[in-house]
């Protein structure tokens, strides 16, 4: 194991998306070393990505514990990739909000607007990726609404979008298409517009994205009136 080789235990990206939870990207293997790691050599350091710190006190051999990969990976990531990490965490329980509040005092104050803007209800990347776009573009919105006949959405805004997000950056079956057509034409038939933006679309092409989303908003706000809920 590269990890062990090195001298070193899995952390970081690395850790948590073993574990199940979003992570955005990982490249290479994400490895913590303790400073004073004696059997580490630099032609390794290519093939992993180095945390340098204190020894860990996990109790397993090979990985730190989750405390240390989550602070890793606030460092390691970018401020929108490092929230969908976070909102994950907490939807899936394995992080209370009081851990993550312990976790982020030992972090600069800088990363402090994340944990104010963690939410546990974004049930996969994507979500929280769409709750930032809708945010930046400043319209009203909520969040794992329930519309009768249709179920749960993941977003409806201005009383009258829904906006469903894939979780997978590749297409699903061809029974969950059918499934998801029947509900928006269901939603349709009480007054809402649903618009369904691809995974890759709202990860990788974000800013595309949040311009087409805002766009839809102002050509469209003038004509639908929002749906009364029953």
């Amino acid at each position: 194991m590269l990890a062990a080789q090195i001298g070193g235990r899995v952390t970081c990206l690395s850790l948590l998306r073993m574990l199940g939870i979003f992570v955005l990207e990982v490249e290479r293997l994400h490895v913590h070393v303790p400073r004073n790691g004696s059997r580490f050599t630099g032609h390794r350091k290519g093939r992993a990505r180095v945390h340098w710190g204190e020894a860990s006190d996990s109790a397993f051999r090979h990985v730190t514990t989750l405390a240390e990969a989550i602070s890793h990976s606030v460092r390691c990531q970018d401020a929108r990739a490092a929230l969908a990490t976070l909102d994950s965490l907490m939807h899936h329980q394995l992080v209370t909000r009081d851990e993550l509040t312990a976790i982020f005092r030992l972090l600069p104050a800088r990363f402090g607007v994340l944990l104010r803007l963690v939410d546990p209800s974004a049930a996969s990347g994507p979500e929280t990726f769409m709750r930032l776009i809708l945010r930046t573009l400043g319209v009203q919105y909520e969040t794992q609404v329930w519309i009768p006949h249709v179920g749960y959405v993941d977003f409806v805004v201005e009383g009258w979008l829904i906006i469903e997000c894939d979780s997978k950056e590749f297409h699903e079956g061809w029974e969950k298409q059918k499934e998801d057509r029947a509900r928006d034409i269901a939603a349709a038939r009480v007054g809402y517009v649903t618009v369904r933006p691809l995974a890759s679309d709202i990860l990788h092409a974000t800013s595309d994205t949040q311009t087409a989303i805002g766009q839809m908003i102002e050509a469209l706000r003038p004509r639908v009136g929002a749906p009364r809920r029953s």
